[in-house]
């Protein structure tokens, strides 16, 4: 009975200590932060269908990357002013070295991307 008395509490902190471990490898899991270079789909996409079956409109906050799940919200930062816009994965892409997100028009135009064409840029998953 005394060491049956004894296993419990050992259980019992070997099961939340397992539990922490759980949150940090789910945290880790959702946490997505990616740098690289930012661009902007070409106006002959606007309404054309996206590899997740939705048509792109250059006039919403959508974008495109190589591998986030269809849905994925992140927030894009232009790191040489600082600026963000979040937005929605709806494709994939871009298919040029070195790009990690391609913005619709209007987000583009939020970050100050337009005129560039091409900027430093920085993507986090939001929840």
């Amino acid at each position: 009975m005394q060491t049956r008395l004894l296993v419990i509490p050992f259980l019992l902190a070997l099961a939340s200590g397992c539990t922490e471990k759980q949150d940090e490898v789910s945290k880790a899991k959702r946490t997505f932060i990616q740098q690289g270079k930012a661009s902007y789909y070409a106006r002959s996409f606007h309404g054309e269908q996206t590899a997740s079956g939705e048509t792109f409109n250059q006039n919403e906050l959508v974008a495109a990357h190589k591998t986030l799940p269809f849905g994925t919200r992140v927030k894009v930062t232009n790191l040489e002013n600082g600026k963000q816009v979040t937005v929605r994965i709806v494709d994939r892409g871009p298919f040029k070295p070195g790009r990690i997100i391609d913005l619709s028009r209007v987000a583009a135009s939020k970050i100050d991307l337009i005129e560039d064409g091409v900027v430093n840029a920085k993507i986090e998953k939001v929840d």
